[in-house]
Order: structure tokens, then C-alpha cells, then sequence
């Protein structure tokens, strides 16, 4: 068992200078935390594997293929390998815990 406390997380991401930490890897999925500011831009790429976001803290928008909804604490969102995807409109510093299955690549 591992246990990860979120202030904890953040101050390690925040140490790194990086909006991603990744803090779990095993065989089978990896896990990080992802922090946006208010108005960032997020340039993420299509990935090679399943991705689920859990909005941990704040709000924006997350558009994946067509669709756009609302990201706002205690939503889950689930991206498929290989659709497009990103966070915008962000109006309160949004803090995500992120799952990839398989491991991110």
C-alpha cells in the first residue's frame, strides 16, 4: 500500500517548477498530480493511453473530440488513448489527480 498526502504532492510539484508530478507507477497505470493557474494554457498532446481526471480543486473548462464541458471539483473525466484533449477557461487554479492505464509513456 502506498499513501499520498495532497499538500504533500503539491509542495513536491511546486519544488520540481513543473505543472505535472507523477507520484505511482506500476505495471499496470501511473498516477500524478496536475496543477493548472488561473488563464493557463495547457498543451497537451493526444496520449498513448486511457486517461481519467478527478478535479481535485477549482474550476474551468475540459474539451476532449467535440465535446466541452465544465471542470469542476469532484468531477471525473475520462479521455480515451489518442483523443484530443485540454483544459481552458481556467477561472480558479485547477489541482487534478490524474490515472493513465497502462502507464504513461
Amino acid at each position: 500500500m502506498e499513501r499520498h498526502e495532497l499538500e504533500d504532492l503539491r509542495r513536491q510539484r511546486a519544488a520540481l517548477g513543473q505543472p505535472y508530478l507523477e507520484f505511482l507507477r506500476t505495471g499496470a497505470m501511473s498516477a500524478g498530480l496536475y496543477v493548472l493557474p488561473v488563464g493557463a494554457h495547457d498543451g497537451q498532446a493526444p496520449h498513448h493511453e486511457d486517461e481519467v481526471y478527478i478535479v481535485l480543486r477549482g474550476n474551468g473548462r475540459f474539451t476532449a473530440g467535440n465535446e466541452t464541458v465544465d471542470a469542476l471539483p469532484g468531477d471525473t473525466l475520462y479521455v480515451s488513448a489518442g483523443i484530443a484533449h485540454r483544459f481552458h477557461d481556467i477561472t480558479e487554479e485547477l489541482v487534478l489527480a490524474v490515472v493513465f492505464a497502462p502507464p504513461e509513456s
